[in-house]
């Protein structure tokens, strides 16, 4: 396993739509693996594929908590096919790193793709784990919890952004 180079916006990369993936062969799982010890290490809680440049359809989620029964969650080809409620949370990202905004989402999704063997999974999910996988799916889709900023809040951030780049170019 390897550690892998987090993208930090405003990387290109993020802005892509992740592709599919074809078949889950030993190329992707080592893709996994290596999410996999990136997102624990970083620390996160979730990780998209196209964070780590790659723009494939994968993501990997573990909320890291012991009351937390999923574990680590590990979805190829994720997409949302059953979303209800709302709910807003206080979202972070590993690619927009110091940076906190209370995002409205769905309370409770349902999301189906394929496991690390490649089989078919369905699951249902609510609060903070509904959040983070509707935010790394966000992600396979070029999009950024900062997106769903108002625009006064979006400007605060490009400026309070912009304030840090300059400040570690010097």
């Amino acid at each position: 396993m390897a550690l892998l180079d987090i993208c930090v916006y405003p990387d290109p990369v993020l802005r892509e739509r992740a592709r599919s993936i074809e078949k889950v062969d030993a190329a992707v799982r080592k893709l996994i693996d290596d999410m996999v010890e990136t997102m624990y290490h970083a620390p996160g809680i979730g990780l998209a594929a196209n964070q780590v440049g790659k723009p494939v359809r994968l993501i990997v989620v573990d909320l890291q908590r012991e009351e937390d029964p999923h574990g680590l969650i590990v979805l190829v080809n994720p997409q949302i096919v059953q979303a209800e409620g709302q709910i807003v949370w206080e979202e972070g990202c590993l690619s927009v790193p110091d940076y906190f905004a209370s995002v409205r989402r769905h309370e409770t999704v349902c999301v189906r793709g394929l496991n690390a063997d490649g089989e078919p999974v369905e699951m249902r999910a609510d609060g903070l784990l509904a959040v983070a996988l509707q935010h790394e799916i966000d992600h396979l889709d070029g999009r950024l919890f900062i997106d769903y900023l108002s625009p006064i809040k979006k400007d605060i951030f490009k400026r309070k952004w912009k304030k840090r780049v300059l400040e570690a170019s010097a």
